[in-house]
């Protein structure tokens, strides 16, 4: 195992989807690793269920503590495996922090891990308050009857990311970044 500094932040880890349509849509999303040291993943039993859910969200961001530099934006990823249950927690991470999930039940879930990690108290760069979190995010998938995977992303306060879109395979660039 190499520890060496590359001088440029590469390699880049990159995730991708391939989907119908002439269009490619480029996201990228540099992330401090003071907030990436905070990843939890959990391979809950299902009888744990939501509270266990919720236990494991709220017992991540506090053990991060002001590590991440918050306020954070949490992303959580429930379903699938274990890695797909990361990816999705990553994903979160994209979504306006403005938007709430589409799912009113999952919205709501948001909302009461919102409240409940804000009321942690680490506050703006860990200094104490009452906003630790701006956002909670949460993507769902499908997984086994005997396995609950539950992940964990935190990104800190910067939670930088830009998209780009290509309409067609020639490379034009419509008019405006999203």
């Amino acid at each position: 195992m190499q520890r060496t500094n590359t001088g440029d932040n590469t390699p880049a880890v990159i995730y991708y989807d391939v989907v119908p349509g002439e269009t490619l849509r480029i996201t990228v999303m540099p992330k401090g690793f003071g907030s990436e040291n905070c990843t939890a993943l959990g391979m809950l039993k299902p009888a744990d269920g939501l509270d266990g859910v919720k236990r494991f969200v709220i017992d991540a961001v506090d053990k991060a503590g002001p590590n991440p530099c918050p306020p954070v934006t949490v992303g959580v990823g429930i379903g699938g495996t274990s890695d797909k249950a990361l990816l999705l927690a990553k994903r979160a991470l994209l979504r306006d922090p403005e938007s709430s999930h589409p799912n009113p039940e999952i919205e709501g879930l948001e909302k009461e891990l919102l409240d409940a990690i804000n009321n942690l108290g680490y506050g703006p760069g860990g200094l104490g308050g009452r906003v630790t979190a701006l956002a909670v995010h949460i993507e769902t998938y499908p997984t086994h009857i005997a396995g609950l995977p539950v992940a964990v992303c935190l990104n800190c306060h910067a939670a930088r990311h830009k998209t780009w879109e290509w309409m067609d395979a020639l490379g034009t660039v419509p008019g405006a970044f999203l």
